[in-house]
């Protein structure tokens, strides 16, 4: 696990960073979450509303929204694939995104369309946290070392 301007950025997950989301491969599917960044910058979360399982999605598309008390935004997919299950706990306890953001809080799982090719285009491990490193400075977060 990485710590990155105060926040964990675990090393053995592929993030989309511009979309603050991670994917991890749990046997035949890929499972797709926020990351710390994003759900600290959204603050606390009041609702997730996921798309539905079999529906099919595009890379970049979402896979649900996200509420807070000050924002609302898309999940983006970060590989192609069909929606195998949602988290369904996220419903009764959107809460959970904050405070566990790669375990329990995990969003969907999805049956990805080419992992192999697309996981190609997520960072993951030092690639990754130099380029979250590089978006918060950019954002004007101080990362004071």
């Amino acid at each position: 696990m990485s710590n990155v301007c105060g926040f964990d950025i675990p090393d053995d997950l592929y993030y989309l960073v511009e979309k603050h989301v991670w994917a991890r491969t749990e046997d035949e599917l890929v499972v797709v979450g926020m990351t710390a960044v994003a759900q600290s910058l959204a603050g606390s979360i009041v609702a997730v509303t996921t798309k539905r399982v079999g529906r099919a999605l595009q890379r970049g598309k979402s896979v649900g929204t996200v509420e807070s008390a000050k924002w609302v935004g898309p999940v983006p997919a970060p590989v192609s694939g069909e929606i195998a299950a949602v988290n369904e706990a996220l419903s009764t306890d959107p809460g959970l995104l904050n405070r566990d953001p790669y375990g329990a809080g995990w969003v969907a799982k999805l049956k990805a369309s080419d992992w192999e090719a697309e996981s190609g285009e997520l960072l993951r491990g030092p690639a990754a946290i130099a380029a979250y490193e590089q978006s918060l400075l950019s954002q004007g977060l101080s990362c004071d070392k």
